[in-house]
């Protein structure tokens, strides 16, 4: 398998490269990669649940899938260990709409037969990335009052996984 390009590569906004048609002609991506994300919703979604905590961006980005599906797991992991199934609530907020390319270069012996340089440097699609602008929420999880600490470590750790800062932001839900 390729290795993966440093964040820094597909860190600047740009414009979203997503045109998916069923029509030939109006369809600018030639092949969609599979989106890496197993679930958007995790736990039991339920009405009763005392506190929200959204993870909030600090600044506008774009954050590759694998980091969401690697900040999904773990912060899933820690909550579904001390809770179970039924006693939370996740969800990622951003669906990683924006097609990752990549023009691979060849380099040493023989590379002159292989590639054609920059000439016609569209590249291939090689992933998918979520557009982040400075606010935005990018995880929500929903606990009750005794599991509110658990819930900020586990959101502590889905940032870890995450390419730039965060913060965490408590609603007290009021019924």
């Amino acid at each position: 398998m390729a290795k993966l390009r440093k964040f820094n590569a597909y860190r600047r906004l740009e414009r979203p490269y997503t045109r998916v048609s069923k029509y030939r002609k109006k369809n600018f991506v030639k092949s969609n990669p599979a989106i890496t994300i197993a679930r958007f919703v995790m736990g039991e979604q339920r009405t009763d649940y005392q506190y929200t905590l959204n993870l909030l961006s600090k600044e506008d980005l774009q954050i590759r899938a694998n980091a969401f599906e690697s900040a999904r797991q773990t912060s899933n992991k820690l909550m579904e260990d001390a809770l179970g199934k039924a006693g939370y609530f996740i969800q990622i907020r951003k669906y990683p709409h924006h097609i990752l390319r990549e023009n691979p270069l060849a380099s040493g012996a023989g590379a002159d037969r292989m590639s054609t340089g920059m000439a016609g440097a569209y590249g291939n699609p090689i992933g998918h990335a979520a557009q982040v602008r400075r606010g935005n929420p990018l995880f929500t999880v929903k606990v009750n009052k005794q599991n509110l600490e658990l819930a900020k470590k586990a959101l502590h750790r889905a940032a870890y996984k995450l390419p730039k800062s965060c913060f965490i932001e408590i609603i007290e839900n009021k019924y």
